[in-house]
């Protein structure tokens, strides 16, 4: 067993975006969506939770539009270093997006299976104006699920990352950056 490092940033074998680059890119990304939604319709962001809140929380401070926020709670890594293939909704009731737009934010894309789950349900069981997707980070990978993405932050290669909302068995999302999670924090026991 590896003792406890007292830097969360010690786990990290290297950093792949500090927080000054992430904000920035947030702060383009805000601009592109509300330039986007200029058109007046009534926007709504939902957050995939966990991961998504975090980036949420930016970006919406970034969107020069009235702004609702909702959620989604719903796991497929179970815990794990990879989806379990199985999206599971934590909630019974969608968020009430009827005639608006939308835009689902999620921390990372992956297998493409979560995000996918989350767009067909609200968009076969809500009934929304434009439905649109955001995620912070795209990982360059086959996806197990079709889908399309209207707004990246950053594209990163197939490494186990971790911080600003991205986590390993519930850890690590305080991170103000994002890195590279180092091999022996991912195989420790908890």
């Amino acid at each position: 067993m590896i003792a406890r490092s007292l830097s969360l940033e010690d786990h990290l074998e290297r950093i792949l975006f500090d927080q000054t680059t992430i904000r920035t890119r947030i702060a383009e990304m805000g601009a592109q969506i509300t330039s986007d939604f200029s058109d007046g319709g009534e926007l709504t962001v939902v957050a995939v939770l966990q991961g998504g809140i975090l980036f949420l929380a930016d970006l919406v401070r970034e969107i020069r539009l009235p702004v609702r926020m909702d959620s989604v709670s719903v796991a497929s890594y179970h815990g794990e270093r990879q989806s379990s293939g199985r999206v599971d909704f934590h909630q019974r009731d969608l968020p009430d997006i009827d005639g608006r737009d939308v835009i689902v934010v999620d921390d990372i894309l992956d297998s493409g299976r979560t995000l996918s789950a989350v767009m067909g349900r609200l968009r076969e069981e809500r009934n929304p104006r434009t439905l649109r997707s955001a995620v912070l980070l795209s990982k360059k990978v086959p996806r197990a699920a079709p889908i399309h993405v209207d707004y990246v932050g950053f594209e990163v290669e197939d490494e186990f990352v971790v911080g600003y909302g991205l986590d390993y068995r519930g850890e690590y999302r305080n991170l103000s950056m994002i890195g590279v999670l180092k091999h022996e924090w991912i195989e420790r026991t908890s």
